[in-house]
């Protein structure tokens, strides 16, 4: 078998435990990095405007880690991304993850991947949830004017 079909089988995974999160959008089950398929968070280091500057890359690895807590998480993965993480969607019992981020206002549908997640966007900022209650930058703007790619 080549390394390509190694890599496919590989992606079509599922990993179940306990998530130790990276950032809003990112995190490891059992040394596997896990991207939460469909969504860009702010990253750590992003602030938004709202009464002067507040961390919100820092309030949505929070969140991230709030919604999970101390229960397992279970990963359903479809392919990996250019950094060889799985590119997955998760849930904490019966909570997709995904989703929840968006719909609370902690990240972004991403349009450029996927747009199952425009509804519980369009969702958070009617309610002026989490990011939307501020001014930011889309975490793709920011990534690419902070930690532009070589």
């Amino acid at each position: 078998m080549n390394v390509t079909a190694l890599l496919i089988l590989a992606a079509l995974s599922t990993f179940d435990g306990q998530a130790r999160v990276i950032d809003g959008d990112t995190l490891v089950i059992a040394g596997q990095h896990i991207r939460l398929d469909g969504i860009d968070a702010p990253e750590t280091k992003q602030v938004c405007k709202r009464d002067g500057d507040w961390r919100c890359g820092l309030a949505a690895t929070e969140a991230l880690r709030s919604m999970i807590g101390a229960g397992a998480v279970r990963c359903e993965g479809k392919a990996k991304d250019r950094y060889r993480r799985l590119v997955a969607i998760c849930w904490a019992g019966s909570v997709n993850l995904n989703e929840e981020m968006v719909r609370q206002g902690w990240a972004l549908a991403y349009r450029r991947y996927s747009t199952r997640y425009v509804p519980a966007e369009d969702e958070a900022n009617g309610n002026r949830a989490g990011m939307w209650a501020s001014q930011f930058e889309p975490p793709w703007e920011w990534r690419n004017r902070k930690m532009p790619i070589n």
